[in-house]
């Protein structure tokens, strides 16, 4: 039996880059920096232990002097196809606060462009909301704009 998430935001688009170089700036802390989070934001900062468990850490910067850090861990690697991550977790095993959300990213292969689907499950109403308002559909599709850009860099 599988279940749906209530508390949903997708972004699902066709990206013209290959699933193997979008995955590339997915898992390598050099290329993650670059793409992010929209600009004029950056990420200073990016640790991946690319297995289950693994850290997955960013810390994010606006341009007014905002620093965001974001705690979280890898629950599921598909090399490749599949990327699934949860800031209810820190490596260890060690449950966090507050936990926001769990993200799962998508990547299909279609010739030289992928079919790239990205889901921010929430555990309630609330949460989901908060990230609509902190500009989910705008934000995540910039990111995925700057993301087909470097891909296609590569």
């Amino acid at each position: 039996m599988t279940h749906e998430p209530k508390h949903m935001l997708v972004l699902d688009r066709v990206l013209d880059a290959p699933a193997a170089k979008l995955w590339r700036c997915w898992t390598e802390s050099e290329l993650l920096k670059q793409w992010f989070c929209p600009k004029p934001w950056f990420v200073s900062e990016a640790r991946l232990d690319l297995r289950p468990g693994g850290e997955f850490y960013s810390v994010m910067n606006g341009p007014d002097g905002e620093r965001f850090e974001n705690f979280g861990v890898f629950l599921e690697i598909e090399p490749e196809r599949r990327l699934v991550t949860t800031d209810a977790f820190l490596p260890g095993w060690i449950p966090t606060e507050r936990a926001f959300m769990a993200a799962h990213v998508r990547f299909e292969p279609q010739g030289d462009k992928t079919h790239y689907v990205a889901r921010a499950m929430h555990w309630n109403d609330e949460t989901l909301k908060q990230h609509e308002q902190m500009g989910f559909h705008q934000g995540w599709n910039m990111a995925a704009d700057q993301l087909e850009a470097l891909a296609r860099s590569l």
